[in-house]
């Protein structure tokens, strides 16, 4: 009876912690291309890295989907439309990740 069960319970709970994990990665995509876009708007200028976000727009850089922060992969400005064509910094990032999420997309195609 107890084997019925956790075979029942067991996928659930795995199921609640990938959608979890896949929220989390959300919610930290958006946060991350907001605050790109804060800082371009504010400096007139967008930044040459993640690190320039902290510590004024960012308490600390957030975790990717592997829980690591240094996976983030990002994306240049277009040339023809950046701040400063002769510093072309970031637009946006992404996730880094190879993995497929529960929808089959792999990580690395969310932008937020």
């Amino acid at each position: 009876m107890i084997l019925i069960l956790l075979s029942i319970a067991l996928p659930m709970y795995n199921q609640s912690i990938v959608r979890a994990k896949e929220a989390k990665l959300h919610q930290n995509l958006t946060t991350l291309n907001k605050v790109i876009q804060e800082y371009s708007l504010d400096k007139k200028k967008a930044p040459q890295s993640l690190d320039d976000l902290v510590p004024g727009y960012l308490k600390f850089i957030p975790e990717d989907i592997g829980g690591r922060t240094d996976t983030w992969v990002t994306d240049a400005e277009d040339s023809e439309n950046a701040w400063d064509p002769a510093q072309i910094g970031i637009a946006g990032v992404h996730s880094g990740s190879n993995e497929l999420s529960s929808d089959g997309s792999p990580y690395s195609s969310w932008t937020h």
